[in-house]
């Protein structure tokens, strides 16, 4: 694992399952193409600061009858000190031909350690004695769809750090999902806030 200063470049696709993000980290030890998942939350721009890098690797993909050979690097996070519009020299720079990154095998990933309590017992649920508001039938079938798409983020707070360790076409439907429920994406502090009517 290295950490190093520089500048990443995301650029927005628009692929045959939706828009995509893809990158270019330019770094005092060359320039990579990053395709991380948590990069499709960005909007195109340019963000400097500090990446944390966990692999460098060559991969492939073909496009359009020709083979093509880059050098990708596998971000382990990453602290942003800025950011730019995208200029047209950039965009340039990054291609617009790329394959959906969702379409790439999934690779395997060790499973988070899940905290766990020895023998105890959980706790009984607590009565109240205020009156239930009872939600409507379409209320209560999209609070139902929400708690599947956002799992253990439901319900959503104020703030909302997304995992990007689940799948990334499911990344992807709860970054629309946040967007239809006003919340903004802020890259600074890579989370996401629910924005005040």
């Amino acid at each position: 694992m290295i950490s190093l200063s520089g500048q990443l470049a995301i650029r927005t696709i628009h692929g045959r399952n939706g828009a995509f993000n893809v990158g270019r980290l330019s770094t005092s030890i060359g320039d990579f193409v990053v395709k991380n998942a948590e990069l499709d939350q960005y909007h195109e721009g340019k963000y400097d600061g500090d990446f944390l890098i966990t692999a460098i690797r060559p991969t492939h993909y073909l496009a359009n009858g020709r083979l093509v050979i880059e050098i990708r690097a596998q971000l382990d996070g990453m602290t942003l000190s800025g950011i730019d519009a995208l200029s047209n020299d950039d965009a340039s720079r990054l291609s617009t031909e790329e394959p959906d990154p969702a379409d790439e095998p999934i690779q395997p990933t060790a499973p988070a350690p899940q905290p766990s309590a020895p023998n105890a017992a959980p706790a009984p649920p607590e009565e109240s004695s205020a009156p239930q508001d009872t939600p409507s039938e379409g209320q209560a079938n999209a609070d139902g769809d929400d708690a599947k798409l956002f799992g253990p983020l439901w319900p959503l707070s104020d703030a909302v750090k997304l995992d990007a360790t689940v799948d990334r076409r499911r990344l992807r439907q709860q970054c629309d999902r946040l967007h239809q429920l006003g919340y903004e994406f802020a890259p600074l502090s890579q989370d996401w806030h629910r924005v005040s009517p």
